[in-house]
């Protein structure tokens, strides 16, 4: 069977000479010397002065949220993974959707302004498929109504944008390192700042407010990681440019080979180094989809309905705003199987797969 994505594994000996040190130590979490040097590698790998590991890649997001104490509309984009909003409702905020734009699939700037009123107090978007959103525009916005930007980067490790890491924009920027992610942890995620003012705060809410170990200064939460999933990022992050290296020929082999006279896909900035997350297509219809998607389980290939369903869309938004360009890209589109070492000939069976169905 081949799936949508396949974790990438280290050498298991690479891993497990770490794991012997942590089961020496009997150090096993909270903020163990492990998981502060994962955080010194990636901060000097992203060249970012202030970056804690989390938890996971929807802890970060709320933990952003609380530290910019964001309260009210926050506007955000229908077309992401649902943790985006989850968080925002999670934090008793209310997301406010602004559709995306056609071409690049990320929130649509023009759309922000007339969404704004006295209740908006910041701006989530997410840098869809690793794909920058317009941070020029957004910073604009965000400055002339005094909004705090946060920018979901879960797909965007290792993409750079005009020479920096993306994820060094915004206010706090947050990424996710599950084991499906073009570098991982297992499980995972990171806040990211460049502002000295919210190091220490980060760092409180990050381990339940605890200022010491016999006081606490506010109500923080548990966002803390273990020694084991740091170890996977220390083995992880030296394979990250074969990593991408490899997903780039994976992604030229499908460009190379699928009937764009019928399909599209997002249009990547022209101003980044990618990371080559996932391969999206979209079909002519929601029904020329199905089609291909069925044609492809039978041939024991699973791609995924990524991003399925517009997020506007969900019964328990309290807001329902239409987005219609989200409403229809969703419906439509498939993200292929994409990750290191799938073989030529199983990109070409599948593009094969696609062509052969993409007429009703």
């Amino acid at each position: 069977m081949i799936n949508v994505t396949k974790t990438f594994l280290p050498d298991q000996e690479e891993y497990l000479r770490y794991v012997r040190e942590i089961w020496d130590r009997g150090y096993l979490t909270n903020n163990g010397p492990v998981l502060q040097q994962l955080e010194a590698e990636l901060k000097e790998y992203l060249g970012v002065d202030y970056l804690y590991f989390c938890g996971n890649g929807t802890i970060v997001l709320q933990i952003a949220i609380k530290a910019l104490e964001i309260t009210g509309d926050i506007i955000t984009t229908p077309f992401s993974y649902c943790a985006t909003t989850n968080a925002i409702l999670w934090e008793n905020c209310t997301p406010v959707f602004v559709d995306i734009d056609p071409k690049s699939f990320n929130i649509n700037p023009a759309l922000i302004e007339e969404a704004i009123t006295p209740a908006t107090t910041a701006i989530l978007a997410t840098h869809v498929y690793g794909n920058p959103c317009d941070i020029e525009a957004i910073e604009i916005i965000a400055k002339k109504h005094d909004l705090k930007v946060i920018y979901d980067a879960a797909h965007a490790f290792g993409v750079t944008y005009k020479g920096k890491s993306l994820l060094s924009f915004g206010d706090l920027s947050t990424c996710s390192f599950h084991s499906t992610k073009v570098f991982h942890t297992i499980e995972g995620g990171a806040l990211i700042s460049n502002h000295p003012e919210l190091d220490r705060k980060l760092g409180l809410l990050r381990a339940f407010g605890h200022k010491g170990d016999e006081s606490y200064e506010f109500a923080g939460i548990n966002g803390k990681n273990s020694e084991f999933h740091a170890a996977m990022g220390l083995v992880n992050l030296p394979h990250v440019p074969e990593i991408i290296r490899a997903r780039k020929e994976v992604f030229a082999a499908y460009d190379s080979l699928l009937d764009w006279n019928i399909l599209y896909k997002p249009e990547i900035s022209k101003d980044i180094e990618y990371n080559y997350a996932y391969y999206p297509v979209v079909f002519p219809s929601e029904e020329i989809m199905f089609k291909v998607m069925e044609a492809l389980r039978i041939e024991d290939v699973i791609p995924r309905r990524y991003f399925y369903p517009s997020l506007n869309t969900l019964s328990f938004m309290p807001r329902q705003i239409a987005c219609p360009v989200s409403e229809d890209i969703s419906v439509r589109v498939l993200s292929l199987p994409l990750y290191v070492g799938l073989p030529y000939s199983d990109i070409e069976r599948i593009a094969g797969i696609i062509n052969g169905h993409l007429l009703l």
